[in-house]
């Protein structure tokens, strides 16, 4: 059994030191550490969809999803947290999600059912940030030289090395910086977009407003199972077990101040990048809300074209910490 010192103490981990664990055992975190870590792992770039989300959904039941999605997600963080802190206080100390199954499935439904489910959350997850990267830099490109030549694939691996650099930070930790930036990063751009969906939502000339849910009954309902999927997705992905695992003894009160303040953080940018995307654009909200400031007809940008190369640049700063950070 791998064991850590900590304060005079030993505390077993509840499995084998690997590299793994290594990356997470430097116990020095505080609790708005704990916040910076939290923030980039559930405040990511995809929160640009939610107006596309309520395009399916609605006034009401997409505010409803949202305050939820919140409180659901909050409240289970919260319990995983605690649940932790109690085995801890008892010796075994589960450092990530693969030490928690290996306790409560056996070493092998632990290693064998959860671990693959685990890695390919992290594989499409990594795949995806990479893509919509590729995406941003190409949009910032395409800002300056309207008529380049570069193709997205270029930029996709222009990204991945970015990841491959930050992919060498030597633990959890180490992070805490990087993650600090990815909180004030996620803050500006969705300012960024809240403010171009307002300019463009108050323009005379701006896209007609329609709140109606558009097809036929099967569209709708699929495109409700698509919207709770978004909204979801957009919650997920708190690593609560491999970030508790970085905070300094005395555990206690620190995860729930740091949930806290990511929350803060959630509630601020999720409800005012959703409320004023789909106020500007009704049911003609796209996939990421950026994509609706251009005009399809002139092919122009509905605002200064500024806002569109910051809006880009910051979410492909956030987005290389998420990467690391998932």
């Amino acid at each position: 059994m791998g064991e850590e010192e900590r304060s005079g103490n030993r505390i077993k981990t509840g499995g084998e030191v690997d590299a793994g664990a290594i990356f997470v055992l430097k116990s020095k975190g505080t609790w708005w550490h704990c916040g910076f870590h939290l923030t980039t792992s559930i405040v990511a770039p995809p929160l640009l969809s939610l107006p596309y989300a309520f395009k399916f959904l609605g006034w009401a039941t997409g505010i409803s999803c949202l305050v939820g999605g919140a409180a659901v997600t909050f409240y289970s963080y919260t319990l995983l947290s605690l649940t932790l802190q109690h085995h801890a206080s008892l010796g075994h100390r589960y450092l990530r999600f693969r030490d928690m199954a290996h306790h409560i499935l056996g070493p092998k439904w632990g290693r064998y059912y959860v671990g693959p489910i685990q890695m390919a959350v992290c594989y499409g997850v990594v795949i995806a940030n990479a893509l919509l990267g590729g995406q941003c830099l190409k949009a910032m490109y395409l800002v300056m030289e309207p008529n380049g030549e570069m193709k997205l694939f270029e930029f996709v691996i222009l990204f991945g090395g970015l990841l491959l650099v930050l992919a060498q930070i030597p633990s959890f930790h180490s992070l805490r910086h990087i993650n600090f930036f990815s909180l004030v990063l996620c803050l500006l751009y969705s300012a960024l977009a809240a403010a171009a969906s307002i300019i463009i939502g108050n323009k005379s000339n701006g896209p007609e407003k329609d709140y109606a849910i558009v097809g036929d009954k099967e569209t709708q309902v699929f495109g409700i199972f698509n919207a709770m999927a978004i909204i979801a997705t957009t919650y997920g992905n708190g690593i609560i077990p491999e970030i508790q695992a970085t905070l300094a003894a005395p555990v206690k009160g620190k995860m729930f101040k740091g949930l806290c303040m990511c929350y803060t953080v959630v509630i601020v940018t999720f409800f005012v990048v959703a409320i004023s995307g789909y106020w500007a654009f009704g049911n003609q909200a796209n996939g990421l809300i950026f994509t609706n400031f251009l005009n399809p007809e002139t092919n122009h940008y509905l605002v200064p074209t500024w806002f569109i190369f910051l809006i880009n640049l910051f979410t492909v700063l956030q987005l290389s910490a998420v990467a690391v950070t998932r």
